[in-house]
């Protein structure tokens, strides 16, 4: 049954959405999941706030070229389906790239981040960066580090200087009883 023209705007509007509203779209080569399978990754994704969607690559060009961004047509060969980032994208990229592995069925052919076109290595290694959270504690620790060295080197004069006096008024309390 052919899908109708409203249908296919509706369908090529809501790309368009969920390219707007997402950091990075990942392509994948889906053949061969059932029903299930794509079932627990979509559940996945949606815990990392991401999605996941069947796209129909003719319409899906459409909405890539009215949102501005780059057409990957070797990307867009075959059953292709994509995997919207809406939050941060190396945890979707993670869950595909395992669920890719446990399964051995799906496949990650590249990515489109922002105005970039990634292979399947570059999100790989999207993949192997660590969360947000480890980052910024690495950061901090960074940044703590050598401005906790200086208070210290700061404050040790004037700690040896209170010992001093500490010690001399002891001497003087020892000598004065």
């Amino acid at each position: 049954m052919a899908i109708t023209k409203e249908k296919k705007q509706q369908m090529v509007a809501d790309y368009v959405e969920r390219l707007s509203n997402s950091q990075a779209v990942i392509f994948t080569d889906y053949r061969g999941l059932d029903v299930a399978a794509l079932t627990r990754l979509r559940g996945l994704l949606r815990e990392e706030q991401g999605s996941y969607q069947i796209i129909k690559n003719t319409l899906f060009e459409l909405a890539l070229k009215k949102a501005e961004l780059p057409v990957p047509a070797e990307l867009l060969d075959g059953p292709v389906a994509v995997s919207y980032c809406f939050s941060e994208v190396p945890p979707v990229a993670k869950a595909l790239m395992d669920f890719g592995d446990q399964t051995k069925i799906l496949k990650v052919r590249g990515a489109l981040l922002g105005d970039s076109l990634l292979n399947r290595e570059a999100v790989k290694n999207l993949a192997d960066l660590p969360s947000r959270e480890i980052l910024l504690a690495q950061l901090l620790g960074s940044v703590q580090g050598p401005a906790s060295s200086l208070v210290n080197t700061l404050a040790a004069p004037m700690r040896e200087l209170v010992q001093v006096l500490q010690a001399r008024a002891e001497q003087d309390q020892e000598a004065a009883a």
